[in-house]
Formats: structure tokens, C-alpha cells, sequence
């Protein structure tokens, strides 16, 4: 089997865990092959050889891969996502992070996985993306979110209106910092943080929510994910962010900003014994009561 490494960074406290993940996989009879940058990492911290197999673009997975495997947090899973594309090789997220709600296997559990995925004991889940239309094409043909699509403002001094259409249909404009349209997996993303709902990653929807509103009857609303989602922003401001997965570009007053449901998706590979269930209750401390102590 020919696997994809990637990971953002090499320190002192993650590289056991990559030398780990090597030694393991070679062990398995797997044929590594590391992104480019990666690669030049570990040829300087452990003599990685230089004839090693690497990969450097999306274009590079069309092809001749059969897993990806990230080795970090969330931000790297994201990242690695941007080779993996359209190409439905299946990803797995080893988190040597934080929190790590995509990347969920515990560097601890790191060699169990290992054998599980040797053994077939997984199943893959199809992630929905979201995609982004501008007049200027920002974003080129990266215009893709896994967890959801931010327009901000760009100074600290003023708030911004986000006016927003479904279908070609007026649904309201929202007055205060922003606005995140994030997919069921992003719901764990900067939309939790901004007081939205928490999604099941195969459930079909969006979620519209606001970023401070000024207003307080203004509410996160959930939308079916067939709905085309226009939006533009005014306000005293030249400049605003328009930011996909955290890759922000600067927008002026009025540009429209279309987001829609993207025509690929992503294989997350869920191993048998984890549930999204066990995945927040873990990561949230769900039904532990840590008052009195």
C-alpha cells in the first residue's frame, strides 16, 4: 500500500511520533511517501533518505496513492486536505495537537490504528465541502472548505453588514464582526466557538452563523445543503476578509461572494471503534462534573 505522509512541522515533541509511524509502517509493508517539505525535515533530523518517494501537489494523488495519513492537529488535517482534493484517497488524522476533533486518533492509540487499518477494520466517511464563487476568483482552484467559509471585517474599529440571500431569496442582513457558513464537520470549528450548534459529519446542511451580532435575536440557522448561499458586505470599511478554512483574501464593499455545496467530497477514514459521540464527549468533558473539586 503507498501512503501519504504529511505533517506541517518536525519538533523535538512530535518527531518520536513520526519516527514511530515509519518505523510501524515499514513493518507493515507499506511504501511511504512524504511531502516535499516534510521530507526535507526528516532528511536533516534523521537521515531520512534523499531517494525517498515525495509528493508536492494535488496532482500527485491522481494517481498511485492509497491513504494519507496526517500527523499533527486539526490545522494539519486541514492542510493535508488541500493535496488530497478531489482524488478520494482516504485521510486519517494522527493528533499530536490540542484539541483534534478531525485529527482523532490519540498518538498514544497511534500503532493500535496502525493495525487496524492493516486488518480493514475502518470504514470511510464521505465529508461534504463547501465551495466559493467570486468575481475575482480569489481563491483560484482552492476555492474549497472542509469546515467553513468566514467573511470578517479586517479592522478593529467598525462593525460590517453581511447581506445574505438562499436561492435568490433575501433571508437577512447581519450587522456586527462576521458571518461563518460552515459544513457539518467545520461545527466543531470556529463556528462552535461563535456559539453555533454541534453537527453530526454526515448530516446534509449548513449552518449560517454570526459572528457577535449585534443584535441579540440574531441566531445561528441551519440550512439544507442544496441551498446557494450569496452574500455581500458594506460597511465604513474598504476592505474586508473573505477566509476559507483560515486562508484569508482581502474584498471590497458590495463584491458577491456565492457558496455552495462543493461536487467532491472527502474520505475520512473512522475507525470502528471511534464515534463521533465518544470523539465530543471526550474532547468536551461531556457528563464529567468537575464542580467541588
Amino acid at each position: 500500500m503507498n501512503v501519504a505522509l504529511y505533517s506541517r512541522k518536525v519538533s523535538k515533541t512530535n518527531l518520536p511520533y513520526v519516527v514511530e509511524l515509519i518505523k510501524h509502517c515499514q513493518q507493515l509493508g507499506w511504501k511511504l511517501i512524504f511531502e516535499q517539505e516534510l521530507k526535507k525535515q526528516l532528511i536533516k533530523a534523521i537521515n531520512l533518505s534523499d531517494k525517498s518517494a515525495e509528493f508536492s501537489s494535488h496532482k500527485d494523488f491522481k494517481g498511485g496513492i492509497d491513504l494519507t495519513i496526517s500527523l499533527g492537529g486539526d490545522g494539519t488535517f486541514i492542510q493535508a486536505v488541500s493535496y488530497v482534493r478531489d482524488s478520494k484517497v482516504p485521510i486519517i488524522g494522527i493528533n499530536t495537537g490540542r484539541l483534534g476533533f478531525l485529527s482523532n486518533v490519540a498518538k498514544e492509540s497511534m500503532d493500535e490504528a496502525l493495525e487496524m487499518l492493516q486488518k480493514k477494520q475502518f470504514e470511510l466517511q464521505n465529508r461534504s465541502l463547501l465551495c466559493v464563487e467570486t468575481e475575482k476568483n480569489h481563491f483560484g482552484d482552492a476555492n474549497f472548505a472542509l469546515n467553513e467559509v468566514a467573511v470578517s471585517r479586517k479592522d478593529s474599529s467598525t462593525m460590517l453588514t453581511v447581506h445574505t440571500e438562499l436561492n435568490n431569496q433575501y433571508m437577512n442582513s447581519y450587522w456586527g464582526d462576521g458571518l461563518i457558513i460552515s459544513t457539518p464537520t467545520g461545527s466543531t470549528a470556529y463556528n462552535l466557538a461563535c456559539g453555533g450548534p454541534i453537527i453530526d459529519p454526515q448530516c446534509q446542511l449548513h449552518v449560517v452563523t454570526p459572528i457577535a451580532p449585534h443584535n441579540l435575536n440574531v441566531r445561528p440557522i441551519v440550512i439544507p445543503d442544496d441551498k446557494i448561499i450569496k452574500l455581500s458586505v458594506e460597511g465604513r470599511s474598504r476592505n474586508y476578509l473573505l477566509s476559507l478554512d483560515g486562508h484569508s483574501v482581502n474584498i471590497k464593499q458590495h463584491e458577491e461572494i456565492i457558496v455552495r455545496k462543493a461536487n467532491f467530497g472527502i474520505n475520512v477514514v473512522k475507525l470502528l471503534e471511534n464515534e463521533f459521540l465518544d470523539t465530543i464527549r471526550n474532547k468536551l468533558l461531556w457528563g464529567i462534573d468537575r464542580r467541588n473539586k
